[in-house]
């Protein structure tokens, strides 16, 4: 028990119900942990431990024979979600100082549901990128080389989970956000289906595109999570009820469908050598564990068009005000999706909807002849801190910022869950994780696979590790 932080979640909660723990011992050995790791990574830069205190004494005040589903844990909320009377800057130095006085839904829920929120995740401006930086806090490093990003735009959580400074993390979604960095720093990260998770208030809330999700060490620890997540808002129009049957019980006795397609690159986009090579063999893993893997996707051949010009008109109806406002206060990346989105006309917006929705109709039929899709997370292992994002694949040059994580972003498209979980390691220690992806709102059957999955490939449990930098690695990363 000296080392609370390697516990999994479910065990911190057991021992959180069962009164062996209470939820101010582990706010102080989080604590410890952060103030250990934390120059090291950057991962968690506003921490709010007297209120999270506070909340702590107020749980066990009122605790009953069945509490409610994380039992005063500890966790993190990525710094894009207001939490009540805490600096919440979206990664913004126009936010730098702002402090909302009322919390995002989904943290009202997670709370009602007795997570206790002691700190904020980093984030890229507005989450805009997949390499987590921003003008407020600076960069966050990856454990498994300081010198090596750690992805985003959930990059702070996804460290902070990797280094054992909480147990459980929120994340978000709209091009891979929450599934790049688990990729990154092999730990879990789950999109869910769009009104899984309720949040808000937010500017357009019928977007399909962001979602909230969550993010753990392991598959049943994300499962758990979901569960103190999941359930409709009045605020949150899209927001779906709850299952009748929790997602913890598809990762008790999981298993693996029998009809499973495996992509290296969704026919869409460049994908180092070594991640294929890495996916492949995970993907075999799930012929070991009974299915039938075929080579084979979706019909995804428009999704970057579509992507770019769907990302592009929701960045100007949201951000055109502080453009016009704050010009010299936002990051390039986010000036240009901007003025992207404000020069698009209503052909090439209608055009691209019309796509999306063809796109997501040949997902569908797709989704009838197999049960699961398996592709790489990411395109690349993790790459130098200091790239604002990949310019070249396999020769292959992009030509923004957003391009190179399309083999998330396609998926996104499809409204379909997806997760990352660790399949592997490169020659020089980089993670690797393999996006699983099932039909729409199938949170279960995807979660009980991935459970299967993560059970075979042993990688589990390799985390938390202590931060540590392999010198001359990061060049190599170019």
């Amino acid at each position: 028990m000296t080392e609370l932080h390697r516990l999994s979640a479910r065990k911190a909660v057991d021992l959180l119900r069962k009164r062996k723990l209470s939820p101010l011992e582990l706010i102080d050995a989080a604590a410890a942990r952060i103030a250990q790791v934390e120059p090291h990574v950057n991962a968690l830069p506003t921490l709010c431990l007297e209120r999270a205190r506070a909340r702590a004494r107020a749980i066990m005040r009122r605790r009953s024979s069945s509490p409610a589903w994380l039992a005063g844990l500890p966790i993190a909320v990525k710094d894009l979600v207001d939490v009540e009377g805490v600096r919440t800057t979206y990664g913004s130095p126009i936010f730098k100082d702002h402090v909302p006085a009322r919390s995002d839904i989904m943290v009202e829920t997670l709370e009602r549901n007795g997570a206790v929120v002691i700190a904020k995740a980093n984030t890229p401006e507005f989450g805009a990128g997949g390499n987590t930086f921003n003008e407020v806090f600076g960069k966050t490093r990856n454990p498994w080389n300081t010198a090596l990003t750690c992805g985003g735009s959930s990059g702070g959580s996804a460290v902070a989970l990797a280094t054992g400074e909480v147990w459980l993390a929120t994340g978000s979604d709209l091009g891979g956000s929450l599934r790049m960095p688990a990729s990154f720093c092999s730990i879990v990260g789950f999109r869910p289906s769009p009104g899984r998770v309720a949040y808000g208030p937010r500017p357009t809330p019928f977007d399909t595109f962001s979602v909230e999700g969550p993010m753990a060490r392991d598959v049943r620890d994300v499962a758990l999570m979901l569960d103190a997540m999941a359930g409709a808002d009045p605020g949150d129009p899209i927001g779906l009820e709850a299952p009748a049957r929790p997602f913890q019980a598809a990762t008790a006795r999981p298993k693996v469908p029998k009809r499973i397609a495996y992509s290296p690159d969704l026919g869409i986009t460049p994908v180092a050598r070594e991640v294929k090579r890495i996916t492949a063999a995970a993907a075999r893993l799930f012929e070991e564990l009974g299915a039938t893997v075929t080579e084979a996707a979706p019909d995804l051949h428009d999704a970057t068009e579509i992507a770019q010009t769907l990302r592009a008109f929701k960045y100007a109806t949201e951000r055109k005000p502080l453009l016009d406002r704050h010009r010299d206060k936002l990051k390039p990346e986010v000036i240009w999706n901007i003025e992207k989105g404000l020069a698009l006309s209503v052909e090439e917006v209608s055009r691209a909807e019309l796509a999306r929705g063809q796109l997501f109709q040949r997902t569908a039929a797709f989704f009838r002849d197999y049960d699961l899709l398996l592709a790489p997370a990411t395109i690349v292992p993790p790459f130098d801190v200091e790239r604002r994002y990949v310019d070249e694949v396999e020769g292959h040059r992009f030509e923004n910022y957003v391009d190179w994580f399309m083999i998330t972003y396609a998926i996104t498209l499809t409204a379909c869950p997806a997760i990352s979980v660790p399949c592997g390691f490169t020659s020089d220690g980089r993670p690797i994780g393999l996006q699983i992806v099932a039909p729409a709102r199938a949170e279960a059957a995807l979660l009980g696979a991935a459970a299967a999955f993560e059970d075979a490939a042993g990688l589990a449990g390799k985390v938390p590790i202590d931060p540590v930098t392999r010198p001359g690695s990061a060049r190599a990363a170019q």
